[in-house]
């Protein structure tokens, strides 16, 4: 079975295979079904976001969000690094997400990246992070997501160097055309990076 990743902008992603997953949901403009999971990645306005959660969530769906996020989105299943969850033959590993030499998202607050493994295709949404040394740990990722707008995250060059230690089959950049970074961001990703890059505009997608 194919895996379609569509970028829904910013920082939020939809993963569809035999599971529907969404990724840090911010300014949905239409949802187009819901979702089995949600994995929201840290308590920042533009990443855990109660109404757009409530857009795609049921009654069935799992919440996998750090514990601060309690409070935006009501019940959660708590993630953290290290942990693991099963959910219906997708399986997902919780990363961490941090900065280095900045506050914006400080390693102790336990916020999170994510490896969604379903239908035999692993994909790796990095998160607000920085390139850390956890990065070096992760094995067999088919597709990367990586920010590259800089200030928050890791800018162009350093998302290039992150992919040399991950050495993913494919990279898609995100976290640039709002709030920070441009399209030139991701097109300097892409002319650097070590890897196929598809550079999607909101709404585009790749299926695997």
């Amino acid at each position: 079975m194919s895996v379609k990743i569509e970028w829904l902008g910013h920082a939020s992603f939809k993963i569809s295979g035999s599971k529907t997953v969404y990724i840090d949901p911010w300014k949905l403009s239409a949802p187009s079904g819901s979702a089995d999971i949600v994995i929201v990645s840290h308590s920042h306005y533009d990443h855990c976001s109660p109404e757009d959660v409530r857009a795609v969530r049921t009654e069935a769906t799992t919440v996998l969000a750090p514990p601060d996020c309690a409070a935006k989105l009501g019940k959660i299943t708590a993630a953290s690094p290290g942990k693991v969850h099963e959910i219906g033959g997708a399986k997902v590993e919780i990363v961490p997400a941090y900065n280095i030499g900045k506050e914006f998202h400080p390693k102790a607050n336990d916020w999170i990246g994510a490896v969604v493994e379903m239908d035999g295709v692993r994909v790796y949404y990095a998160g607000d992070t920085d390139q850390i040394p956890e990065m070096g740990q992760l094995r067999e990722i088919t597709v990367a997501l990586l920010p590259v707008g800089g200030t928050y995250t890791m800018n162009a060059d350093q998302a290039a160097a992150a992919v040399k230690v991950i050495n993913p089959g494919r990279a898609v950049p995100y976290h640039w055309g709002d709030i920070v970074g441009d399209h030139g961001d991701a097109e300097a990703f892409k002319a650097k990076a070590t890897c196929d890059v598809s550079v999607l505009s909101p709404g585009g997608s790749l299926t695997i």
